[in-house]
């Protein structure tokens, strides 16, 4: 109720809020559950917007509260673990990426988000939701590992660690890349010459995308490493040499 009298102030937060879910769902990142399978026992996340003006993608993001207590007083948090820290420390990523003559620095696009959670265990990450205040309330069931969860990070950075070791032989510069020289989401790279840094690019993009991974915002000290990328895919976007 409270989350409805806030987006009931703001009609560009509701609708971009409203957005951000139905894309959630459009994705399968979460889905809806109908009346007749709410038969046993759930967790129900809160939810509430984080406006961030200054995003060049998304400014509304929906963030769902883990740490939040349920009626026993515990919270979904409370009966989960963390897992251990398995990447560098981010000082020691920069430190070493600074050492090469040619940087490569990228984000991967929703990277919590594509990673999914075994089924049985979704009815933990509940949430009630409707896009009108006169409609019924529905339950919709998060499908994805979510940001905000314990294990979030671990699971995530697990995921990337395993998926660079299934790969290794097929693409070495990469699978030494992740496993070294990202920071959650966000590879901190680079190479001594401009040809092996754009190799070094172009494995990243191809290995991540087998683990269903994208690869944006990339930014570089050498045009050469960018050279055949999409404008919109650049973290500087340039077009006919003027940034946008």
């Amino acid at each position: 109720m409270q989350l409805e009298k806030r987006l009931g102030r703001d009609d560009k937060l509701r609708e971009a809020y409203c957005a951000f879910l139905e894309e959630y769902e459009a994705l399968g990142h979460m889905q809806l559950v109908s009346r007749t399978e709410i038969t046993e026992s759930r967790c129900y996340l809160p939810h509430h917007p984080v406006v961030k003006e200054d995003s060049t993608t998304t400014k509304v993001r929906v963030v769902f509260d883990a740490s939040a207590q349920t009626t026993s007083g515990l919270s979904l948090n409370d009966g989960l673990l963390a897992g251990p820290v398995i990447q560098d420390d981010l000082r020691s990523i920069i430190l070493r990426s600074r050492t090469r003559q040619i940087m490569l620095v990228a984000d991967i696009e929703k990277m919590f988000r594509q990673i999914q959670v075994c089924p049985e265990n979704c009815r933990f990450q509940s949430i009630l939701w409707r896009s009108r205040a006169d409609e019924p309330l529905s339950t919709y069931e998060l499908r994805t590992v979510t940001y905000g969860t314990k294990p979030a990070p671990f699971l995530a950075t697990r995921t990337l660690v395993q998926l660079a070791t299934d790969e290794e032989e097929n693409f070495p510069l990469a699978s030494k890349a992740i496993k070294e020289d990202f920071y959650m989401d966000d590879a901190i790279t680079g190479a001594d010459e401009p040809i092996v840094a754009k190799k070094l690019r172009i494995e990243l993009e191809e290995l991540l995308r087998k683990g269903g991974f994208v690869l944006r915002k990339f930014a570089s000290n050498s045009e050469t490493v960018l050279e055949d990328l999409a404008v919109e895919n650049r973290s500087i976007q340039t077009i006919d040499g003027i940034q946008r």
